[in-house]
């Protein structure tokens, strides 16, 4: 290599990651005959080299250079394989349908090859040449995996029914991944929701948190503690190792020793469980919203036996306690140009609208008239009291008359003023229609809300000021003097759930400070005043 190539190198490379691999030795030559540069071949997308030299992982620009050695690719002929790996429910349909779809607007053919239980890909070709465009290879197993595979550099892309750990955040910025929490690294693609389920003609029709983790731990063995005859209760589990099952165990946390009772039957993800609910006189289940197949959902309900059903809107709200968003991860490193298509194209409206055809929740923000909010204003009026007087409800409804509520619901990490994954999607969405011009002439109003412990008015002021202002800042260079962007707060007056336990006050927490985890804002939408139409 030339002298004072360190200088050049700056300019032509890009830094990534050190370490070891196997893989073929090549030279890259710049196209002036002034460098050279010798390493091991770890990839090439069409566009870039990924080289492993002794300066580290370098990404070069494969319109500067030339490639010597055996190992060289054939840029004319090159067809790029972007593999992914993780959920296995999230694989299954979602993902095939998603690519298919993109396929299709690309104008090319999509064909699956299934290699084994865990393995099959995508072969993306032109529909006038038959000439190979991509490969999508896909290993569907688990988020463990999947991430697992992130860091040993063998998956482009990452599914997982769970947010990332702190242990495997802290391990992928060790391994050069970049910090996978960041909203460049990690979206949410689609919205599901653990359901508890029963056969049709089943007389439940509701149960209370803890009933429902009294029967995961096996406390509950037959139908008389549930108020029916004293026969035996079968329960039907998602498998513990799958996502779902985490997200379960997850969810059931809170409550002393909450482990997946052994005499439970557990289910891979998919139809299976719903089914085999369906098919079980004595069965009981929790699975996921898109799986429900013909059985029935039940109302989740706490002490006050305040409580909500499963719904798309409710879950795409956040108002339902059980949603269980759906992550994709990337590395810090530039991803073959046919994966950065694909990852535009998931989120667009195109893709949001295959999402809810294939049976999940997308997250295009959707307008609910405050006139179809009965079991709110229900709960606001139950809940009128001693420490939420009347008078405060009756100025709620009065400002809020005539909006309709936009279905983004923010939330924010627990002790911090930083917005969860799920939440920055939605502010990702709403910013995007901002710059549209959506909202142009009309009222955007961020109304915060509380719980019994987090006061009313200041607090859930301040958080509803605080995603205000993130969105303006995410929404630039939107012209925003076309839209009223005002705030309010309510304290506990608009209640969705129970404050009895954890999981009831984290959904009425929608915009509540100090050392409570922060759940989020509602916002409402009206046609502004005069002086802005």
């Amino acid at each position: 290599m030339t002298s004072g190539c360190a200088a050049v190198c700056a300019a032509l490379f890009l830094f990534v990651s050190s370490g070891c691999a196997s893989a073929q030795g090549v030279t890259l030559n710049s196209l002036d005959g002034k460098i050279d540069l010798s390493g091991k071949l770890l990839s090439y997308d069409g566009e870039n080299y990924r080289l492993r030299t002794i300066y580290g992982d370098l990404t070069v620009d494969g319109h500067r250079v030339s490639c010597t050695g055996a190992g060289c690719p054939d840029p004319e002929n090159h067809v790029a394989d972007v593999k992914i790996s993780g959920s296995a429910s999230m694989g299954a349909v979602l993902l095939p349908a998603l690519l298919e779809g993109f396929a299709r607007r690309h104008g090319h053919d999509a064909q699956r090859v299934d290699v084994d239980t865990t393995h099959f890909t995508y072969r993306l070709v032109e529909d006038q040449t038959g000439k190979p465009v991509a490969t999508f290879s896909f290993r569907m197993t688990t988020a463990d995996e999947g991430f697992a595979d992130l860091l040993a550099d063998e998956a482009d892309i990452v599914l997982s029914r769970r947010a990332i750990s702190p242990v495997e955040q802290q391990r992928a910025r060790a391994a050069g991944r970049g910090d996978l929490s960041d909203v460049n690294r990690s979206q949410v693609l689609a919205l599901d929701a653990l359901v508890p389920i029963v056969l049709p003609g089943n007389v439940l029709r509701s149960l209370s948190f803890e009933t429902l983790t009294r029967i995961y731990t096996g406390q509950i063995s037959t139908w008389a503690a549930l108020g029916d005859a004293d026969v035996p209760l079968t329960f039907h589990a998602p498998q513990v190792s799958s996502n779902l099952g985490q997200v379960l165990q997850e969810k059931l946390r809170g409550s002393p020793d909450a482990a997946l009772s052994p005499r439970a039957i557990s289910h891979p993800p998919g139809p299976s469980l719903a089914a085999a609910v369906v098919a079980d006189p004595l069965g009981f289940g929790i699975t996921g919203f898109a799986n429900l197949g013909e059985s029935v959902s039940l109302n989740l309900t706490g002490i006050c036996g305040r409580g909500l059903n499963a719904s798309r809107l409710s879950i795409k709200s956040g108002d339902y306690p059980f949603v269980t968003p759906m992550f994709i991860y990337t590395p810090a490193r530039r991803l073959p140009p046919v994966a950065r298509a694909f990852l535009s194209y998931i989120d667009g409206t195109e893709a949001q609208n295959v999402i809810r055809r294939a049976g999940f929740v997308d997250q295009l923000p959707e307008d609910v008239a405050i006139a179809a909010q009965g079991v709110r204003l229900a709960n606001a009026i139950e809940a009128a009291g001693r420490e939420v007087p009347l008078a405060d409800v009756q100025r709620m409804v009065r400002r809020l008359q005539g909006m309709s509520r936009l279905t983004a619901t923010f939330r924010f990490e627990e002790g911090a003023a930083r917005l969860d994954a799920q939440s920055q999607a939605s502010m990702l969405q709403l910013a995007q229609r901002l710059r549209q011009g959506r909202y142009d002439g009309r009222e955007l109003l961020f109304a915060g809300f509380s719980d019994s412990d987090g006061g009313s008015g200041g607090t859930a002021a301040e958080r509803a000021r605080l995603v205000r202002d993130a969105l303006i800042a995410a929404a630039a260079p939107a012209d925003l003097e076309k839209v009223a962007l005002e705030l309010d707060a309510f304290g506990m007056a608009l209640p969705m759930a129970c404050n009895d336990r954890a999981a009831g006050r984290q959904i009425n927490r929608r915009g509540s400070l100090g050392a409570l985890r922060i759940i989020g804002t509602l916002r409402f939408e009206r046609k502004v005043r005069e002086t802005f139409r």
